[in-house]
């Protein structure tokens, strides 16, 4: 990563979590303060495809799960995004809202870095067919609905079979998404700048099975064999697909990666310190 000092900020949006008192407050500060300093102002709904309103700069207001759903609306976007976080520190909303306003005088002066992070692109093959899609940041996840059976998986990488699987389920996480789900699963930490993907068992039957990580170049295939009703995909914990048996989840790098823009004031490892609360100044 780099100092970039030639990228022009002129028209900038803003994402603010729905439903958000204090979130209302700040854009009713922030959006005047921009025009102050001649830029020019969209707000864009949460829910709305956000890369299809041009913008240099998208300033997320919320925490890791609003800027979850900003990022799906982005995807293939050269957009800049900036993570603000209303509430604590988040993994990903590295700025808190006392920061927000110089980070934002850098940024116009050139003077930020730039923190592209891998975006997984998801299908769901039902007999051969393309019956869904969905690009995440974090993770997909295939888990089963009723607590006491298990699901089994077959897996491929790259059109090599690894192994079959009963668990409750699979974390297929990005470096992004190792910090999520996937780590209160047991999988490993993953810096964000690493280009892997992390297949990680939740609660496997057989506890050989471990989590593995791959090279983001690997395109990953995970097959449903169990008849049961009930299995189900989720993507970064927001859309949610039904499975029926031999349904086949296909996952694989995104062509484009997120544009993130690293806080000015920490870097990964403070917040990996604060938000785990390790030992530390």
């Amino acid at each position: 990563m780099a100092v970039l000092t030639n990228v022009l900020m002129n028209k900038i949006g803003i994402i603010l979590k729905r439903g958000s008192p204090s979130g209302k407050e700040v854009l009713d500060k922030l959006v005047p303060w921009l025009r102050q300093q001649h830029k020019e102002v969209v707000v864009i709904d949460i829910d709305e495809k956000a890369c299809s309103v041009q913008t240099d700069l998208v300033i997320v207001l919320g925490g890791d799960g609003t800027l979850l759903s900003a990022a799906r609306s982005l995807e293939g976007s050269d957009t800049f995004i900036l993570g603000v976080n209303l509430g604590s520190l988040g993994f990903l909303t590295e700025v808190i809202l006392e920061e927000l306003y110089p980070s934002l005088e850098m940024i116009f002066e050139g003077q930020f870095v730039e923190d592209p992070r891998l975006m997984l692109k998801s299908f769901v093959l039902r007999r051969g067919n393309l019956h869904f899609q969905s690009t995440v940041l974090n993770d997909v996840i295939i888990h089963k609905a009723t607590p006491s059976r298990l699901i089994k998986l077959e897996i491929t990488i790259n059109q090599q079979f690894v192994t079959s699987l009963r668990a409750d389920g699979l974390i297929v996480a990005s470096a992004t998404g190792s910090t999520a789900y996937s780590l209160s699963s047991g999988g490993p930490i993953v810096h964000p700048r690493v280009d892997a993907m992390v297949l990680t068992p939740i609660s496997p039957h057989t506890l050989t099975h471990r989590p593995v990580v791959v090279p983001s170049t690997a395109k990953i295939e995970v097959a449903l064999r169990t008849r049961t009703e009930g299995p189900v995909v989720t993507f970064d914990g927001h859309e949610e697909c039904s499975l029926h048996v031999d349904d086949v989840v296909c996952i694989q790098a995104a062509e484009k990666k997120l544009k993130l823009i690293c806080s000015p004031h920490r870097n990964y490892y403070q917040v990996l310190r604060q938000k785990l609360k390790w030992v530390g100044e």
